[in-house]
């Protein structure tokens, strides 16, 4: 018996200390009840561990915010550095059928999804709007590149862990911000798209236009969404249609052109001076507006329906800044300036932004467009005087750049239609394609990185007085879509080019030329020759029937890029 003592303590010995590699149980209790519990973590997984030979190893990651069964026994390993929680997985079974049993780090379970963000710090790296709340439109605050954001919480957590907005404490800036504008250093926010950044540094007119610096501007790439309700339109044949002309009485005069000319699209008025419906949105944000309303929900719904139910893919139109009903309300928003007596709206103002977000959201809710086009983004023609006169007064909140504020608008309007369930397009003057940001705001590249359509305008007789630009469409409308292609090569993630031409008479230059099929096919001939194959809108205000009538063919005509240019 004394031999065998000595071999009897070595194993109690040897037993006891491979179970120390493990854990230290503490004497064994009635096991508690157990109870859920969600992942909770700083990033978006957390490893789960099993136990084979009284040792921990890797098993899988499991995305935070899934839901456990916490067993509610904790067990400390190497001594107590680390602490362990028993989980069971939803299916998962031991080789005798019951409950397997996993181990998760401890702090790594919540009792409430709510609280499985465990992340405290963000950097913003492109320009942040702050939220209200997570679902609406409304503005808290405004933050820039760079600025260090605190934590307190999350709406929308994905399948993937990733969160859609983060709740930030900041002092001032109170509300929620989208998680996809962050990153986690300070370093990674200010280290911009370098290899598309360095393409714009620099570029300036050959005298100060007050419009913004290209180096100040966003360039990260911007993933462009693919909305539930299908695709976003890439070969338009729009036909504009103003509220005026959306009545029902005769809407369907304007379909049957649409049909039987190869239309498939109709760009019609939301907002432009007059408001097209009694939206609920003006009646508390712009009475004026509301007042003017054409027609009641009813009505113009009852239009859209008709157009929709042709096989029409319908685009919103709404005029943003250029607003002499919602200045009439608002006074306060708008530029103050001895150069003008015109109220305004001002680009920086976000109870403006808020207006037409607001707009925009509801319309597509209530009538189902398919897309909202934005127009008159932008500070007025008097933009450059403006800036020259000390006595201007731009309601620049949160000190930023003419182009800057385009460009965070349009960042704005994309994240809320978007989640409305419609693409956006943003209409721009021609002058935006050259190498330099205009005295309004509107630099190309940068609006055409964010929008999911761009418009430019490059209306014929709208490129001065002193050279006789109207007589050969083709010419002036190739000239420009070459600088536009070009410009469109100079960013990662471009949008759409859809382009207004003139679908009007040209009676203010002399010679007067009247405006038909050959006029039109030529300008759509030359934006397919210079490489832009997105469609086309002619602008005619006032959306004459007869007028339409006389050149439809231009949306039925085959256009094939042309090997020599005319």
């Amino acid at each position: 018996m004394r031999r065998l003592l000595p071999a009897i303590l070595s194993l109690i010995l040897i037993f006891g200390c491979a179970s120390y590699l493990f854990l230290n149980h503490k004497k064994a209790e009635p096991e508690p009840e157990r109870s859920a519990a969600y992942i909770a973590s700083a990033d978006t997984s957390v490893m789960i561990y099993y136990r084979e030979d009284k040792l921990l190893y890797e098993y899988m990651e499991l995305i935070r915010g899934t839901e456990v069964t916490d067993r509610n026994i904790e067990i400390e390993v190497n001594d107590g550095e680390f602490m362990f929680t028993q989980i069971e997985l939803d299916g998962h079974v031991d080789n005798e059928g019951n409950p397997a049993v996993y181990y998760i780090p401890s702090d790594a379970l919540r009792d409430s999804v709510d609280d499985v963000v465990l992340e405290k710090t963000r950097y913003v790296r492109t320009p942040v709007t702050v939220y209200a709340d997570p679902d609406s439109c409304r503005i808290s605050s405004f933050l820039k590149k760079g600025t260090e954001l605190n934590i307190t919480g999350y709406a929308g957590l994905r399948e993937d862990g990733t969160v859609e907005m983060y709740r930030v404490g900041n002092e001032g800036s109170e509300g929620y911000v989208y998680s996809k504008y962050l990153t986690t250093d300070e370093d990674s926010a200010y280290a911009d798209y370098t290899q598309t950044a360095s393409v714009h540094a620099g570029r300036e007119y050959t005298f100060d236009l007050y419009g913004g610096h290209t180096e100040n501007l966003d360039w990260y790439p911007v993933d462009k969404p693919q909305l539930a309700s299908g695709p976003v339109l890439d070969d338009a044949r729009a036909m504009y249609i103003s509220a005026y002309a959306l009545n029902p009485d005769y809407i369907q005069d304007y379909i049957d052109l649409a049909l039987a000319s190869g239309v498939n699209a109709m760009v019609v008025d939301i907002k432009d001076g007059v408001l097209a419906y009694t939206s609920d949105t003006a009646s508390s944000l712009s009475p004026s507006s509301y007042a003017s309303a054409l027609y009641t929900d009813e009505t113009f719904g009852s239009s859209i329906r008709m157009i929709q139910d042709a096989g029409l893919y319908v685009i919103g139109r709404i005029v943003v800044f250029n607003d002499s009903n919602y200045a009439a309300d608002h006074p306060e928003e708008c530029i103050v300036s001895d150069v003008t007596d015109q109220l305004w709206p001002s680009a920086y103002s976000r109870n403006c932004w808020y207006y037409n977000a607001a707009l925009a959201v509801e319309s597509v809710e209530k009538f189902g467009f398919n897309e909202i086009q934005f127009d008159y983004v932008r500070f007025p023609e008097t933009a450059y005087e403006m800036s020259e006169s000390e006595s201007t007064d731009s309601r620049n909140t949160y000190n930023e750049e003419k182009a800057q504020a385009i460009q965070n608008f349009c960042f704005y309007v994309c994240d809320k239609v978007h989640e409305a369930g419609a693409y956006v397009s943003i209409d721009v003057f021609g002058e935006c394609v050259e190498q330099y940001v205009t005295a309004y705001g509107q630099y190309w590249p940068a609006i055409s990185n964010v929008a999911d359509v761009i418009s430019g305008m490059p209306y014929t007789d709208h490129f001065g007085s002193e050279k006789d630009t109207w007589s050969h469409p083709y010419t002036t409308v190739y000239e420009w879509a070459v600088k536009a292609a070009l410009r469109q090569t100079e960013i990662k993630t471009p949008a759409i080019v859809r382009t207004w031409i003139t679908g009007y008479d040209t009676p203010n230059w002399n010679p007067y030329m009247t405006y038909g099929s050959a006029q039109l096919i030529d300008q759509a001939q030359a934006l397919v020759d210079s490489g832009l194959t997105g469609g086309f809108i002619p602008w005619h205000g006032s959306s004459d029937y007869y007028k339409y009538s006389s050149y439809s063919d231009v949306w039925s005509y085959n256009y094939q890029r042309e090997q020599s240019i005319r």
